[in-house]
């Protein structure tokens, strides 16, 4: 008798981790609260959750797909490894200067964000590729090593080489690849000629540069993953979701994690565009609101739109170049602080102001009962009865209709005269709008007109506000679909297995040679 093809998908969020198993095209789904110390716990308690719902044995899984949000928080909230940057003389300050182009053209006071790495943590070496890809300096190994030393007594944990036009010419990178391993074996390395082959120095600096911060990080987690499922007889392969939508290898993913940043979402818009394909509809806005963030992606003939940069962290609302650029293929989409646990206040103009804050899963809103006293989406959510407060994720999680009113007159009535219900109704009202602002940014950005298009909407609150979104945008078609409320783990288990790369290749216009392109040799990036 041929074995029943078992597959799991994992997403871990903000707030939930959302598992799902498929056993021959059934499936079953939990949402557990993510455990940030130990990511891996709430993992784990999910596949038993979902293996005892679906009447299979652990062991019996054949494939794991799994996607997080860990290493773009980790990016955000800058908590990576001790990383140091290494680049070629002159060009020390390349992310700290960033590009020419003003993000908000006429506002005096202008603050850029802060470098991920400080100007300490950024080494120099006497070298010199040239744009043809020769050597103008050659870099003597007697400096590299002096440098090393210099590195090794500040105990750093992660060390990203970028050199300037090291895309056409690598070997000044990986001899000091080399040297490094040689003087400081423990220490994590990543080079620009592999994590981003490309033009343009800033991007590609930047890339290496948040790579190698959060590199220790996942590689720690995704070994203690790998280890906690062999203990739980779980000895299957592990893929992991990456950016552009596709599957790849866990060895992969911890070579280069910067590909997971956008690894959530991504699934989720593969979610929306395989609902896309299933219904025939050519244009869908995939609506993905989780319990910390808002996903809003433009799906054209059921492929998701894709991007070759993306920014992470932007300092300014909507605002293009206010974030740092990663030079990655990821689905293009826009991202805002706004889902479940988001966190409201009233401003010193008595506005009420909802998010980018969250309450995640610790302690969560205020009617999880956990110690959460701040207004928090799902606060209004409850209050307004859009939750059943006894079958919350499934039932898992018991509301408390009490704590919600609590936190809402505290935190917004009190100070604006309003009831809890009609503060519920404000915080909602305002989380709608910025959701809804984001959505025609977005789709004037790339000139569509939204009343063309119909919403998929998904993610564990998403369908609460989907229906007043579409009045704000103008959208007369929604679609609900079954499992909405873990669709980007549904979407890990239908994403292809792929891994993209780009490489920059310098000619003149008028010399444009297609075949020399087509040829291009990728052999020496490391898949």
């Amino acid at each position: 008798m041929q074995r029943a093809r078992v597959r799991l998908g994992v997403d871990i969020g903000g707030t939930f981790t959302d598992v799902v198993i498929e056993v021959e095209q059934k499936q079953f789904s939990a949402k557990i609260l993510t455990t940030y110390s130990a990511p891996e716990d709430a993992i784990v308690e999910g596949l038993h959750r979902v293996c005892k719902l679906a009447d299979v044995n652990p062991g019996s899984i054949n494939q794991i797909i799994h996607g997080t949000t860990l290493a773009t928080n980790s990016l955000i909230e800058r908590r990576g490894a001790k990383t140091a940057l290494i680049t070629t003389k002159g060009f020390r300050d390349v992310i700290e200067m960033r590009s020419e182009s003003r993000f908000e053209q006429y506002d005096l006071n202008l603050t850029l964000p802060d470098p991920l790495l400080p100007r300490n943590q950024r080494f120099c070496v006497n070298e010199r590729i040239s744009a043809q890809g020769d050597v103008l300096i050659p870099i003597e190994r007697v400096e590299v090593e002096k440098l090393i030393e210099r590195i090794a007594s500040d105990e750093y944990e992660s060390i990203a080489i970028g050199l300037i036009h090291s895309y056409l010419n690598t070997e000044h990178e990986k001899l000091i690849r080399d040297v490094i391993k040689e003087k400081l074996p423990y220490v994590s390395v990543s080079l620009s000629c592999e994590v981003s082959p490309q033009m343009r120095e800033y991007e590609r600096f930047n890339t290496v540069a948040a790579n190698a911060y959060i590199k220790p990080m996942m590689k720690s987690y995704l070994g203690r993953l790998e280890d906690r499922l062999k203990k739980e007889d779980v000895n299957c392969p592990v893929f992991m979701m990456h950016s552009g939508g596709g599957i790849i290898s866990i060895e992969s993913a911890a070579e280069f994690p910067v590909r997971l940043i956008e690894s959530g979402p991504a699934g989720g818009a593969v979610f929306a565009a395989h609902i896309a394909a299933r219904y025939g509809l050519e244009k869908v806005l995939s609506f993905d609101m989780g319990g910390t963030t808002a996903k809003i992606c433009l799906i054209k003939n059921q492929t998701p739109k894709t991007s070759r940069v993306f920014e992470v962290a932007r300092t300014y609302r909507f605002k293009k170049g206010s974030g740092m650029p990663i030079s990655i293929p990821v689905i293009d989409m826009v991202e805002i602080g706004a889902g479940g646990g988001s966190l409201a206040h009233v401003d010193s103009m008595r506005q009420i102001r909802v998010g980018p804050e969250s309450a995640g899963s610790e302690p969560g809103p205020a009617c999880y009962g956990r110690g959460g006293d701040r207004p928090a989406v799902t606060d209004a959510d409850l209050v307004l009865g859009k939750l059943d407060a006894d079958n919350f994720a499934g039932g898992s999680i018991k509301l408390k209709n009490q704590n919600s009113e609590s936190a809402l007159l505290s935190g917004i009535g009190e100070k604006l005269d309003m009831s809890a219900v009609t503060a519920a109704y404000g915080l909602c009202e305002v989380v709608d709008e910025n959701m809804a602002n984001a959505a025609r940014v977005h789709a004037v950005e790339n000139g569509e007109d939204l009343s063309e298009y119909t919403m998929i909407a998904f993610g564990g609150a998403a369908p609460l506000h989907a229906g007043r979104l579409c009045e704000k945008l103008g959208i007369d078609r929604l679609l609900v679909p079954p499992g909405a409320g873990v669709g980007s783990a549904i979407g890990f288990l239908r994403a292809p297995f792929s891994f993209e790369a780009n490489r920059s290749v310098y000619m003149k216009l008028a010399r444009f040679d297609p075949k020399s392109i087509r040829l291009l040799d990728c052999a020496t990036l490391r898949l």
